[in-house]
């Protein structure tokens, strides 16, 4: 009897500490655990992530990210060819398979742009930014914290919601309640079946801040696997 009454207060007080926590602190507990010492702001450090995808060859690629400079390269190789974008403040180069600046018949056959160039900067400095970049103008953190089962596991969960310069998606961030890790994203589009959940696993630390190791990517509608991306250094 003495176990269940225990149990029951636990139960009872998680549930109301979850209901208490504003979205605000909830952020600062995750970022106070990804990045204690405050890191984010002046990264400058090279990834190297292998992403696996169902039916075709990994893509290797090194990532060099300098805040402070506003400089981002990515180098990504996918069977025979080798794509590499830098993006140095508002300059952008193209390189494919070695050659800079490729003839335009090559760029509409591979899809290389600057506008490309741009997305791949933003892809990968919002993710593995995360979750220090949720402080980011433009973020609108909604301020009631739900608890919520994923896959088994009970999380607190953040939403996010952007304002229209910056985005239409609807996010939500999954923290373990005990130690504010970020163990799940995911994110839905207009439609309510949209959008993808991405399971996170294992730890790098990269110049102060803990990184997921690997990245698995799913639909919401059906569970469908997209991919996996790892990271390696």
């Amino acid at each position: 009897m003495k176990t269940i009454t225990l149990l029951l207060a636990f139960i009872f007080s998680v549930q109301l500490f979850s209901q208490e926590i504003t979205g605000k602190e909830l952020l600062d507990k995750a970022i106070a655990y990804h990045d204690p010492n405050n890191n984010w702001n002046t990264f400058n450090g090279t990834l190297m992530v292998t992403m696996k995808t169902p039916g075709k060859n990994e893509r290797k690629s090194e990532i060099k990210i300098n805040l402070p400079e506003e400089y981002f390269y990515v180098k990504a190789s996918r069977g025979e060819n080798t794509t590499e974008y830098t993006v140095n403040k508002n300059d952008c180069t193209i390189r494919f398979n070695g050659v800079e600046n490729p003839s335009s018949e090559i760029k509409k056959e591979h899809n290389l742009s600057c506008k490309r160039a741009n997305l791949f900067k933003n892809y990968y400095t919002y993710l593995y930014g995360l979750p220090m970049k949720l402080k980011d103008s433009g973020t609108i953190i909604d301020e009631k914290v739900t608890r919520k089962t994923f896959k088994g596991k009970e999380y607190l969960v953040l939403k996010a919601t952007y304002t229209k310069e910056v985005g239409k998606d609807t996010w939500y961030f999954y923290f373990n309640p005990k130690t504010y890790a970020m163990e799940v994203y995911q994110f839905f589009k207009e439609a309510k079946d949209s959008g993808e959940y991405i399971l996170l696993s294992g730890e790098e630390t990269i110049n102060g801040i803990k990184m997921p190791k690997s990245r698995a990517w799913y639909y919401n509608k059906n569970d469908g696997y997209l991919g996996t991306d790892d990271l390696t250094k």
